[in-house]
């Protein structure tokens, strides 16, 4: 998935980055309010991690601009505020969650999957498709009963397209997915992680759409 992670206190973003990325996530970090208000007008997210104590402005005010522009991104706060009525303030802001600093790292991803997989229309994180068995919560998925084993860009490929089952997604929404601000892809980067997937899957797994895209029926 394509995250955001807006939080000013560098040593926190670096963990968090860290510990995401290495997940298979695609995440862009944003350290001020104006960045994280560019980013989410340009760029499509899973979800949107957000502080709200930023050095330039609230991330609450990023967050109701964000909804008065029509933006249905899932929002989980995530800062050191801990008062029942800042807690109202966000979820009444348009926050999906809210979580309090020091969090744990694993639950953190956890309720990031489930606001992205509800956003998707998806909600359910153990599905069977054909010969396929797939456990999106813990990131693995089993053909015939074999685990087949995928790297993490392999993995965030085939987990957008399981998002969007049954919808083409372009070329470009995958880059998005594959890569970040800071992270640049080859141009060819979709076919080749494609490729591989059928490669483990099954060469019918992934169908291709001739100028559309690639969508997983």
């Amino acid at each position: 998935m394509r995250l955001l992670l807006v939080e000013d206190t560098d040593d926190l973003a670096q963990t968090v980055l860290r510990f995401l990325r290495a997940e298979g996530h695609a995440v862009d970090h944003a350290g001020d309010a104006a960045t994280a208000t560019e980013a989410m007008a340009v760029a499509e997210y899973a979800c949107v991690i957000l502080d709200l104590g930023l050095p330039d402005g609230s991330g609450l005010e990023v967050l109701r601009a964000r909804r008065r522009a029509g933006d249905r991104t899932p929002v989980l706060i995530a800062t050191a505020r801990d008062q029942i009525s800042d807690r109202i303030a966000g979820l009444d802001a348009g926050a999906d969650d809210y979580v309090v600093k020091p969090f744990d790292l694993r639950e953190l991803s956890a309720r990031i999957r489930a606001h992205a997989r509800r956003g998707q229309g998806v909600p359910e994180t153990r599905l069977v498709l054909g010969t396929l068995e797939v456990d999106r919560a813990a990131a693995r998925l089993w053909k015939q009963g074999r685990e087949i084993r995928l790297t993490a860009r392999e993995w965030a490929l085939f987990d957008a397209l399981l998002g969007a089952r049954g919808r083409v997604l372009s070329k470009s929404a995958l880059e998005e997915v594959l890569g970040s601000f800071d992270a640049l892809i080859e141009g060819n980067a979709v076919e080749v992680y494609v490729s591989r997937l059928r490669a483990k899957l099954g060469a019918g797994t992934i169908q291709t759409r001739r100028g559309l895209g690639y969508i997983l029926p």
